[in-house]
């Protein structure tokens, strides 16, 4: 059954993801355990490069349900080669305090895992602003699902994970990451979130404007019509790299074969992008993703 939406929330931000989620969580710091999940013959010269991976459990052995994350990308190679934290520590306090485990890979062609850069769509902008070159959005879900059933199939092998209830969630290029692989429908997957997801955006050239929407627009269809696993899209009105349109235009193509979605679209997020949704929206999105895991039992 389709359920579409748009809600708007009250005009509030936090600086962290879920301000109320530490609540439940000590005060210490949260620190992750480091994984190195490998993936095979990506490398330059066709060999396998293992993963920088943040894993964070709750209290106890388990096993439990596992929140896959899947971080965005910028748009400068210099500051991709400087990633550090997939995920920030507030977020992961409002999985941990569900009771989740945390898994936050640093896919290949960033940061600490680095290697080749695979995820290049192609988009490109001219100094005013005009997408001067077609991207390649089609290639950039394979790419990014083939890396996140590699991750998924890790997190199933652990005895502490409950292979059963897995949700995935990721941010920007990691939102369009979760609905590509959503869209293969893996067993044990039972829903994903889809912060600010898409591809092919620059605040900086064409705020607003992404390169070819119409092009995302087409392979967000194509995903929906294989789709059967319950997700929740979330975009703020005031996000830079699409503006307050093109999302809803993404998420009806996707919705029209009926796959089982929710669209949330907040009002602005004052004094910041919208497409910071994630880390500045916390009183924004907190009601309708607790709602939404109030759906599956959470």
């Amino acid at each position: 059954m389709l359920a579409s939406a748009l809600v708007a929330a009250p005009m509030a931000f936090a600086a962290t993801d879920d301000p109320g989620a530490t609540r439940h969580i000590a005060a210490a710091e949260i620190k992750p355990d480091i994984a190195s999940i490998v993936m095979p013959g990506v490398g330059t010269f066709g060999g396998d490069v293992p993963m920088h991976t943040e894993v964070y459990k709750p209290g106890g052995d388990g096993p439990f349900p596992v929140l896959i994350f899947q971080h965005g990308r910028a748009g400068d190679a210099l500051t991709r080669g400087k990633l550090a934290e997939p995920i920030s520590p507030g977020h992961v306090r409002f999985w941990l305090a569900k009771g989740f485990a945390v898994v936050a890979p640093i896919r290949v062609g960033y940061g600490l895992t680095g290697g080749p850069d695979r995820e290049n769509s192609g988009a490109s902008f001219n100094q005013n602003g005009q997408c001067t070159r077609r991207p390649d959005f089609a290639t950039l879900g394979k790419v990014t699902a083939q890396t996140n059933l590699v991750v998924l199939q890790w997190v199933q092998a652990q005895s502490w994970a409950d292979k059963h209830r897995i949700v995935l969630e990721g941010r920007s290029v990691g939102g369009f990451t979760t609905v590509a692989t959503a869209a293969a429908n893996p067993p044990g997957v039972i829903a994903y979130l889809n912060f600010s997801g898409g591809a092919g955006g620059s605040p900086e050239r064409a705020p607003q404007h992404s390169c070819d929407p119409d092009q995302m627009q087409a392979v967000y269809g194509e995903f929906g019509k294989t789709t059967r696993i319950p997700g929740l899209w979330l975009y703020a009105h005031n996000d830079q790299y699409w503006g307050p349109d093109a999302p809803k235009q993404w998420f009806n193509a996707f919705a029209a074969s009926g796959s089982p979605a929710q669209f949330v679209q907040t009002e602005d997020i004052p004094g910041h992008d919208g497409h910071l949704l994630l880390t500045y929206g916390g009183t924004l999105w907190s009601a309708p993703v607790n709602a939404f895991l109030r759906q599956l039992g959470f």
